[in-house]
């Protein structure tokens, strides 16, 4: 059973800072030189709340600072602690990589932490021991939740957003755009009816991470020294919580987006090289007169291919060839299937090359399109999305997804609300 629960959270006053100025990117998306940028932007930013300003920094740092300004922001009034408990309800409009405009709703509340094991809360990657001790070090200093874990719900009947619409329609309790250009709109849900459908609804639903791993687990790293602490645990206390923003992976503003494959390390295979190499595939080309059309051309060749295992492969040569072949029965991922049939297969790249660095992980088509034909690779492998039951399915059975599957789009960004630990709610 997942528990989330309403709270009150602490949030800019935008009387006196302007939202836009003050969201930041997701800490871990946030490039080395960018930093500056984000802490000149605005004296409030976001980003002085979750990361130093150089990453020198970082290993000495204890994130006193974070605390410091979280009391200095909220003695100043730039920080305001909302008198009732609520959840908050966020619609995100933004423009998707075919052009057009999308439109995803979700929510705000404080999540139960639940070990793996439990199945309540299932990752869908692995993580590294070095962000967990840095995020562990701010979450100690800051005994705030500065920014949140994204978890994905199943909801195909779209059960919830009529009980989110009614905030976002009396009016929002905030609104910015941020660097993508994603407008964020916030309202507050505190209906008392509406509140109970909600935690009810969420307490039948697993919830798989999307994004924010890292400081998930760092938060049950906490929680369990709080509670070795305490000598006991206290379902009750602050630190059996965490922020969370929680979406509905089935809506259609929900996007899994692909990540592509560009290889670095080898030569393009030749007609008789791929014909010789994978067999049991059906191969079809198509024209590519620039980098500039291979979009259109993937939708128009590769998505139509979802329900088989399919890429499209591209070597700069003037020409796109389209791969597929069915589905195994045992409903193995086309991600899986590519890695040993294709860059092991075909370019002969074991996972001591992969880790290397004989490929390149990029998440634009055209991008990389142009990197290709720039001469930063040998081939574009252009895969399709996975599918919210791929996502679903494998976590169930308590795997991960492979290295560099999927990535959810727009990012959460950190800025929206906070939430102090001082109280569980």
């Amino acid at each position: 059973m997942s528990v989330v629960l309403p709270f009150r959270a602490l949030r800019y006053d935008l009387e006196r800072v302007d939202l836009s100025r003050t969201l930041v990117p997701p800490y871990d998306v946030i490039a080395p030189a960018d930093r500056e940028a984000f802490f000149e932007r605005d004296p409030h930013n976001a980003i002085r709340l979750q990361l130093t300003r150089d990453v020198a920094e970082e290993a000495d740092t204890d994130y006193g600072f974070v605390r410091a300004n979280l009391d200095a922001w909220q003695r100043s009034g730039v920080l305001i602690r909302d008198e009732r408990p609520a959840y908050y309800a966020l619609r995100q409009r933004f423009t998707a990589p075919d052009g057009k405009e999308r439109v995803r709703e979700g929510f705000f509340g404080l999540l139960r932490l639940e070990d793996y094991e439990r199945r309540v809360v299932r990752p869908h990657e692995r993580t590294l021991a070095g962000p967990k001790a840095d995020r562990l070090k701010l979450l100690n200093a800051a005994r705030a939740n500065v920014s949140s874990v994204f978890l994905l719900y199943e909801d195909r009947d779209a059960t919830l957003p009529p009980l989110l619409a009614p905030d976002f329609d009396a009016g929002p309790l905030a609104e910015g755009r941020d660097a993508t250009d994603t407008t964020h709109t916030l309202a507050r849900l505190e209906d008392p009816e509406r509140i109970e459908a909600v935690r009810a609804f969420m307490a039948e639903q697993p919830l798989v991470i999307a994004d924010g791993h890292h400081r998930y687990e760092t938060a049950l790293a906490y929680r369990d020294a709080q509670r070795a602490q305490a000598g006991s645990a206290d379902p009750d206390a602050p630190h059996e919580f965490m922020l969370a923003y929680f979406a509905n992976a089935f809506a259609p503003g929900s996007l899994l987006l692909p990540i592509h494959r560009l290889i670095r390390k080898g030569s393009a295979p030749s007609d008789a090289a791929w014909s010789e190499r994978l067999r049991g595939w059906s191969e079809t080309g198509v024209p590519v007169p620039s980098a500039a059309d291979v979009p259109a051309l993937l939708a128009a060749h590769l998505a139509g291919l979802r329900d088989q295992h399919a890429f499209a492969a591209d070597d700069a040569s003037g020409r796109l060839r389209i791969f597929s072949r069915p589905r195994d029965p045992e409903g193995e991922l086309t991600v899986r299937a590519i890695h040993r049939e294709v860059i092991e297969g075909v370019f002969g790249l074991d996972e001591e090359a992969v880790r290397d660095g004989a490929i390149d992980y990029p998440k634009d088509a055209l991008a990389t399109a142009r990197d290709l034909r720039a001469g930063r690779g040998s081939v574009a492998l252009y895969l399709n999305p996975l599918a919210p039951e791929d996502v679903f399915r494998v976590t169930a059975a308590g795997e991960v997804l492979p290295q560099k599957s999927t990535f959810f789009q727009p990012k959460l960004p950190t800025g929206l609300v906070f939430r102090l630990l001082e109280n569980p709610r």
